[in-house]
């Protein structure tokens, strides 16, 4: 069957639609577009590391500030309802994830010499952790310092996170291991979580409901 949804949300601050197919791997496409570059660009690797479609517009009140396109009411909030939407009853999928993400943070030279640890590329690593349970909840520990990075406000992360994990009915533990620079632990922090999904709505190829209850 496909797992394929579509979602709209029309608010006073936000007009946001979402389309998502979970089953594109061979045939990805992607578009997002919410008037916020680096969110665009978090919104497009969790999308292309995940095999997921998507189709992401949002159209918010951006001369405010940045808050309601990327926190409540969100474009996340729309991303999380397709995806559980999609997901349909939980069975047939192996329902855990995990993910590890690194990322170079200074570009490899081929000209490196190995003679000391200085002259290898620095890199950030972020895990992620998904169970998909119908029980809402997460936690970050990203360890970002700067404000803004780009057009987009750092704290703005954690409730992006959060927003997606209960509005999917979702488990979500997301920690950024190690890094110095805070465009490279985000970005690690969004791969680790596509990995993660990637893996936890993969099918078994059984109809099963992935608990010992029978029922999630």
């Amino acid at each position: 069957m496909s797992r394929t949804a579509s979602v709209s949300r029309k608010t006073g601050e936000t007009e946001i639609d979402v389309a998502i197919d979970l089953d594109a791997r061979l045939n990805q496409a992607i578009h997002v577009s919410t008037g916020i570059g680096f969110l665009d660009h978090m919104y497009t690797a969790l999308a292309k590391h995940s095999g997921i479609s998507l189709t992401l517009t949002c159209k918010g009140d951006l001369w405010i500030d940045d808050h309601h396109t990327a926190d409540k009411p969100d474009s996340a909030i729309a991303l999380g309802t397709a995806f559980k939407q999609a997901l349909g009853e939980v069975r047939g999928i192996r329902r855990y994830g995990t993910g590890f993400a690194p990322l170079d943070e200074v570009a490899q030279s081929s000209t490196l010499s190995y003679a000391g640890i200085d002259a290898l590329p620095r890199q950030a690593l972020s895990r992620a952790v998904i169970d998909i349970c119908s029980r809402p909840y997460c936690v970050t520990n990203l360890g970002i310092k700067r404000e803004k990075i780009g057009d987009l406000s750092t704290e703005m992360f954690p409730h992006i996170f959060y927003s997606f994990a209960m509005a999917s009915g979702v488990t979500l533990h997301i920690d950024v291991l190690r890094g110095e620079n805070d465009h490279h632990r985000a970005e690690s922090a969004f791969k680790a979580l596509a990995l993660a999904i990637r893996q936890a709505i993969e099918r078994t190829g059984s109809d099963d409901v992935p608990s010992t209850k029978g029922v999630l």
